[in-house]
């Protein structure tokens, strides 16, 4: 399905994302659609690059959604850490809203900690969950998308240059 003529493209796991409008905003200067896909209904802003899904309320129908269109020279932003595997595993790059950036070399341990975070938490050893959101976290976010759109690019033009295999 992806291929070097394949246009980048952001997917969003927007039930809890608290960065779309900054989303909106990096796709529409560089030009990059944007697939905002959620449970249910949405509201996105009016533009022919934004696209509203509504996988539907299954359990994990907008993890789903994501994962099975996601691959290389795609964009996931996501908090959801089992779907950020699922993406990296797929090519994607994929960016938490706090803009830490889940690759390969840390997807595992980022899972495992996960789930012994989730197993401490049902055992009673630990309440609470991540730390809030701060608006450092979105001058972050924001760098980190901008740096892989451009990583992206750079990358497609040099495969695309004359004399290059």
């Amino acid at each position: 399905m992806t291929s070097a003529a394949h246009a980048t493209r952001i997917y969003v796991d927007a039930d809890a994302c608290p960065v779309k409008d900054e989303i909106y905003r990096v796709a529409i200067r560089h030009g990059l659609p944007v697939s905002v896909v959620a449970g249910n209904f949405i509201r996105v802003p009016q533009d022919p690059l934004i696209e509203r899904v509504a996988a539907g309320s299954g359990m994990d129908a907008a993890d789903d959604w994501i994962a099975e269109r996601a691959g290389k020279g795609d964009i996931v932003v996501t908090s959801d850490i089992p779907l950020a595997s699922r993406c990296v595993k797929a090519g994607a790059e994929v960016i938490a809203p706090n803009g830490k950036p889940f690759t390969e070399q840390s997807i595992g341990m980022t899972l495992a900690v996960r789930n012994l975070m989730t197993d401490l938490r049902s055992s009673g050893e630990i309440t609470g969950g991540p730390k809030s959101f701060a608006p450092r976290d979105r001058s972050t976010f924001l760098s980190a998308l901008d740096q892989t759109i451009r990583r992206i690019q750079r990358q497609r033009s040099a495969l695309s240059e004359p004399g290059r295999d």
